[in-house]
């Protein structure tokens, strides 16, 4: 039957899987033949299938719960079973008669209760049952639960360790018989037609075997009564419980064959990653080898550099030689040009003198001859009238 109530990690409901469910199961399992034809309470009954389980072979079966939204649940889930009632309460007030059942049942509740409370809540038990009931209770081994695992369940305000749980019962309850609870993973083997009440317990490997230990418990499961008397008589040394169709142990193969199918997808990404390691080795050879190739290379440039450099230099030297040549070579010819200008000038001049000279020579041997002498009185009177007449 599926649940209508949220799962919150610590109160089972039905279709959750894993070993919770077999734990809880299991208990209610284990107290079953206790409850045959007896009227039981189911402390903490939560959702209610527990309750239900118990009410297959009990007289009367009620189940109470402090949450309203379970008992109203179980209420309606369970509904139509003469023999089976739900009731709001508190396991440390419960709210039945004194002496009205004959077995309680109370699973994973005692430790949600402060210290404080919890001797309460087994005063409790023992005013609502007569005087041979039977208490089944079942309670996390701290050591186990919590310690072991480095885990904290923040439902749980005090678990008690199995010296306090006995010291608490031992009050009211002085003969007790303890179990110790705990997921196994094995093998079984059941004779077919069972002549005995007798069981082999194993423990080993490929190299040897030996007698099993009762292992460490993860919970403790304890019968309880007032007198060694009321005890049940004859209850099982070894309780095992499988769920029905074996849906967890499927579920469990399931799982390690999803994890065989992540160890090959394992197996294929780690060969791709050494492919890609040698791919990469490769590309950084590649890049080594490159990066050689280009400090030689750079080598180089800085040697042509170096050459385009010095040739560079010395030309600039040699067309600065050349521009010194040119100016000298232009200062030269300037001044050369210059010079023929001069020499043109005084050949000029020269000749110039010369004819002056030439002309004075002339002049000077004109006035030297008779025919000067004779007409210088003309000349002198020609110039004289000039005069008179300019002015």
């Amino acid at each position: 039957m599926t649940s209508e109530l949220e799962f919150t990690g610590e109160r089972f409901v039905p279709g959750i899987a894993g070993e919770i469910a077999h734990e809880h199961w299991h208990r209610y399992a284990f107290a079953r033949p206790l409850c045959a034809d007896r009227c039981v309470l189911d402390v903490s009954c939560g959702e209610g299938y527990g309750s239900a389980l118990l009410a297959g072979v009990a007289a009367s079966v009620t189940g109470v719960d402090i949450a309203a939204e379970a008992v109203a649940h179980a209420r309606n889930a369970y509904a139509g079973r003469a023999n089976l009632r739900f009731v709001q309460g508190s396991a440390a007030a419960l709210p039945l008669a004194d002496a009205s059942v004959d077995v309680a049942v109370s699973f994973e509740t005692i430790e949600h209760l402060p210290a404080a409370d919890q001797p309460r809540m087994l005063a409790e038990l023992a005013r609502v049952l007569g005087a041979e009931g039977v208490l089944v209770l079942s309670a996390p081994n701290p050591i186990e639960y919590s310690q072991a695992r480095n885990h904290r369940n923040p439902f749980h305000l005090h678990e008690p360790s199995r010296e306090e749980l006995d010291a608490l019962l031992a009050g009211a309850f002085p003969a007790r018989r303890w179990y110790r609870q705990r997921r196994y993973f094995g093998s079984a083997l059941w004779e077919e037609a069972p002549a005995s009440s007798r069981f082999d317990a194993w423990t080993g490997d490929a190299t040897q075997v030996a007698s099993a230990q009762p292992p460490a418990a993860m919970y403790f499961v304890v019968v309880a009564a007032r007198t060694p008397a009321a005890l049940p008589a004859g209850g099982p040394a070894l309780s095992l419980f499988s769920d029905l169709g074996e849906a967890e142990l499927a579920r469990v193969d399931a799982r390690a064959a999803d994890v065989l199918r992540l160890d090959a997808l394992l197996a294929d990404r780690d060969a791709a990653l050494d492919r890609q390691a040698a791919h990469v080795r490769h590309l950084e050879e590649i890049a080594a080898f490159r990066e050689r190739v280009v400090v030689e290379r750079d080598a180089q440039l800085a040697d042509l550099n170096a050459v385009r450099e010095a040739l560079a230099a010395e030309r600039d030297a040699l067309a600065r030689a050349r521009d010194r040549a040119a100016a000298e070579r232009d200062d030269a010819l300037s001044a050369l040009a210059s010079a023929k200008a001069a020499q043109a000038a005084l050949n000029d001049e020269a000749e110039r003198l010369g004819r002056a000279i030439a002309a004075q020579e002339r002049i000077i041997a004109y006035r030297q001859s008779a025919r000067w002498w004779f007409m210088m009185p003309w000349l002198r009177m020609r110039l004289w009238w000039q005069r008179v007449r300019g002015g």
